[in-house]
């Protein structure tokens, strides 16, 4: 069991759940591969429909899946209904290959956000290669009434 007290399987699923509302990621075919609190690897495989003019993975769809990691790994860490505050992302290389992979992690998180950082790598022939670099601040959501 973790922190959340729950197993860690349960605890991908219900991140899974979540993720598979999100009409856009199941569009791209997002797959969450590893959750655990403050803690988040989030896939998306490329094809020709996530790329631009050139053959490089758009970078709407690298910082996608950026922003989606790290508010994963920030709502873990706070434990309550989170969006994005604010986030920066510095593209490294043009995205090539077959899949591109984020790993988010929760830097610092208080009582009401989470600062947090992600790397977003492409694996082209089964090498990992950094692509993208990024940094957000993720913020509870207000309880609703």
């Amino acid at each position: 069991m973790d922190a959340a007290g729950v197993s860690p399987e349960v605890f991908l699923a219900m991140g899974r759940e979540v993720l598979a509302l999100q009409p856009f990621s199941r569009l791209i075919g997002a797959e969450l591969a590893a959750l655990s609190p403050g803690r988040c690897e989030l896939q998306v495989p490329i094809g020709e429909s996530v790329k631009q003019q050139h053959g490089f993975v758009h970078g709407g769809v690298v910082s996608y899946a950026a922003d989606n990691a790290l508010t994963y790994a920030g709502g873990t860490a706070l434990r309550v209904p989170v969006v994005t505050s604010e986030f920066k992302i510095n593209y490294l290389r043009p995205a090539v290959g077959e899949r591109l992979i984020a790993r988010a992690e929760a830097v610092h998180a208080g009582r009401s956000q989470a600062v947090c950082r992600c790397d977003v790598f492409v694996v082209q022939g089964g090498e990992e290669k950094l692509c993208a670099v990024a940094q957000g601040t993720i913020a509870a959501l207000p309880p609703k009434t």
